[in-house]
Order: C-alpha cells, then sequence, then structure tokens
C-alpha cells in the first residue's frame, strides 16, 4: 500500500462512518514546508488531518508506545512518522523533524503533547514554537471539535458530526536569544490562542480567559458563517 492509497480508503471510511465539515483547506501552502499545529481529542485526528491533505511530504511526530502496536506502527511507518520519546527532551527527533521541514515538509504536531480526556485545551508545550523558529516555517493552527465523542457514537450506530477547521499561517519573528524562554512561551500562546478561538466555547480548556483569545474573539465578525469560534 501507498501513500495515496491509504488516504483514499481513509478518506472514504470517514465519509462513511461519520458526517465532516472541513473550513480553511484553501488557506494551506501547496509547496513549502509548514507545521500543523492541532489540538488533539482522539486517535481518529491525525488520519483525519492526513486524509485532506494531498502533499507526500506530510508526516507527524509520533509517541514511541506506538511502536509496540503492529498495526499503528505499520501506519506510521508506510508515512514516514517520526519517533520522539515524549518523557525527555528527544534532540533526535526535533532534529529529524527540523530536517524535514527545512526540506519543504509538512509535520502535524500536537502542541498539548497528548490527547486531553476532557476535551479541553491543555497547556501548549513550547515545541511547535521552537521547530518553528529553527526550521523557519509558518505555523498553521487547526481546530477539530467533535471527535472525541466519535467511537462512542458509532458503537451506537450513530454518525458523529466532525468540524475541522484550518487558520491563517502565523509567521514568527527569529527568536534572539536573550529572549528565547520569554518569546517562545509568547508564540505558544498565540498558537494556543489561534486554535481556541476556533474552537466551540467549551472546547477552550486552559485558554478560556487569556486576554489574547479575547482580542481574537473581539476581532471575529458577528456573522461568521461556520458558527465556530463566537459562541
Amino acid at each position: 500500500m501507498n501513500r495515496t492509497t491509504l488516504r483514499t480508503l481513509i478518506h472514504l471510511a470517514l465519509k462513511l462512518l461519520s458526517r465532516v465539515t472541513v473550513y480553511g483547506l484553501e488557506r494551506l501552502p501547496s509547496r513549502g514546508g509548514y507545521i500543523l499545529a492541532v489540538n488533539h481529542l482522539s486517535r481518529v485526528d491525525a488520519p483525519l488531518v492526513f486524509s485532506l491533505i494531498e502533499r507526500d511530504e506530510v508526516t507527524a511526530l509520533v509517541a514511541e508506545k506506538y511502536k509496540q502496536r503492529p498495526f499503528f506502527s505499520w501506519i506510521i511507518r508506510l508515512v514516514d512518522g517520526i519517533w520522539i520519546n515524549r518523557g525527555e527532551a528527544d534532540l533526535h527527533a526535533l532534529r529529524q523533524a527540523r530536517d524535514h521541514l527545512r526540506g519543504g515538509g509538512v509535520l502535524g504536531i500536537a502542541p498539548e503533547g497528548t490527547r486531553s480526556h476532557t476535551g479541553a485545551l491543555m497547556r501548549g508545550k513550547t515545541g511547535v514554537a521552537y521547530l518553528a523558529d529553527k526550521a523557519g516555517v509558518p505555523v498553521i493552527p487547526v481546530a477539530i471539535s467533535g471527535t472525541d465523542g466519535a467511537v462512542w457514537q458509532l458503537l451506537r450506530f450513530r454518525r458523529p458530526a466532525i468540524q475541522i477547521q484550518f487558520g491563517a499561517p502565523i509567521t514568527f519573528p527569529p527568536i534572539q536569544r536573550l529572549e528565547r524562554e520569554a518569546a517562545l512561551q509568547r508564540n505558544t500562546d498565540e498558537i494556543m490562542c489561534q486554535i481556541a478561538a476556533m474552537l466551540p466555547e467549551n472546547y477552550r480548556g486552559f485558554y478560556a480567559e487569556h486576554p489574547r483569545l479575547e482580542e481574537l474573539l473581539e476581532a471575529m465578525p458577528h456573522n461568521q458563517v461556520n458558527g465556530i469560534g463566537r459562541r
């Protein structure tokens, strides 16, 4: 099996088993490297994003624990996933990710570092901001809702309604050494608040009261058509 076949099969399965609504797909660059910063609710998230991006250079950072699960491991190797040890600063994985981005690849990352078991955003880690700076690539915030209850609904013979929205690319200025920690945190907060602004209110979690989120929501048109964001 190749990437194209896998993408087609995932797309067909999602279309058959769920009701997926996609916004902002036209914002994705057709070439060049960039990071997809995605909130993480379910194992459905990664296949969903992968199925929507028709580029062979798409891959993701994946927790090493999935090496021990044959089916997941096979899929991840098929898409050249980059294994990362989440329990430490995995410099080898970060270098691989940086080189992939510098070579024009697309990399999906969950800034929270793991799945949210409540559906609400957790505090983002600075890894996405770090990689964006080292690779010199933009970050595209991606907001997913509805996958957190998808499996439960399928078991009850219901097709879950899933929404995914791609935000505008964010390009950060190069980080100066003397302000490194503050800049990484500031950029991380910007990424997470951009994601939160595209999510329904009950998904915003840690960032629900963040001042930057309030600014973003105020700037949103009151007649936003997709119903995400203002609620």
